[in-house]
């Protein structure tokens, strides 16, 4: 079952970047990514916005665009979707065959 909200430690470690860089792509992307707040006023994500974490990952990390360039490739509608599932898809696969090979 999935959670309705994720903090940003839990988003930081699901993507493996640091707390800093997820709260800078929050700050960076208002459009694709808008955290509630909770009554401390931390940010809680939900998993719309954590998909949008991957495909600005995707665009700044893996095809080394600017921030500009992501932001603008985003608004546009643009963004790697179905890359982005895919490579979901092919980590979920590698997983179950690492454990597969661990019980032979």
């Amino acid at each position: 079952m999935e959670k309705l909200f994720y903090t940003i430690s839990e988003v930081a470690e699901l993507l493996g970047e640091s707390t800093s860089c997820i709260r800078f792509w929050s700050n960076s992307f208002p459009k694709s990514i808008k955290p509630k707040r909770n009554a401390k006023g931390n940010r809680q994500f939900t998993a719309r916005d954590i998909e949008a974490f991957k495909q600005i990952q995707l665009l700044l990390k893996k095809q080394g665009m600017t921030i500009e360039g992501a932001a603008k490739k985003l608004a546009h509608g643009e963004a790697a979707d179905n890359t982005v599932v895919v490579l979901d898809h092919l980590k979920n696969i590698r997983e179950q065959l690492v454990e597969i090979k661990k019980g032979l």
